[in-house]
């Protein structure tokens, strides 16, 4: 099961329709189910529900909830994935502070240090607040540890204000 986590039911469906030589009409007679049903899941573009896992396991000599499960796991691996966003939340970010770069092109993650750097330098609070949020505490604190910028006052004050560095 560990092996197929995250993978949408209708995935392994297929696959097992394809061993066994079936067509997904001939799976949904065998179930009673409707044709566009099967079709939809095996496409992936629909879902399992408890009823059809429980007509899925008998029809395949598996557990009943077996499908239910892949169900599951699948419907938390993109609930999952929906938080986990890219980007910041750039209504929150001045693109005037990357004046020097196209903003809607920046790549967050490649760039990090330098976009935690910028938005200690010349950021507000909101925007420091967000890449902290964004980045995590100790990915800012990490980023910063070694940077050093004299010339801006600006700089030093919110990372002590922050709690990035101890005054």
């Amino acid at each position: 099961m560990s092996k197929i986590k995250g993978i949408h039911p209708g995935a392994i469906l297929k696959r097992e329709l394809k061993s066994r030589g079936l067509k997904s009409k001939e799976l949904a007679n065998l179930l009673d189910e409707h044709a566009q049903t099967i079709s939809s899941i095996v496409n992936e573009k629909r879902g399992i529900n408890p009823s059809l896992s429980i007509k899925l396991g008998r029809q395949f000599g598996a557990e009943q909830d077996y499908f239910m499960l892949l169900q599951a796991s699948y419907d938390v691996e993109k609930t999952i994935e929906a938080k986990q966003s890219n980007t910041p939340d750039l209504s929150k970010i001045r693109a005037a502070l990357f004046w020097d770069t196209d903003f809607k092109k920046i790549d967050w993650q490649k760039k990090q240090k330098a976009v935690i750097k910028r938005i200690f330098e010349c950021g507000n609070d909101v925007e420091i607040n967000e890449i902290i949020s964004f980045y995590g505490i100790l990915v800012v604190k990490n980023a910063l540890k070694n940077s050093n910028n004299d010339f801006l006052p600006a700089f030093k004050h919110n990372l002590v204000r922050f709690k990035i560095i101890n005054k």
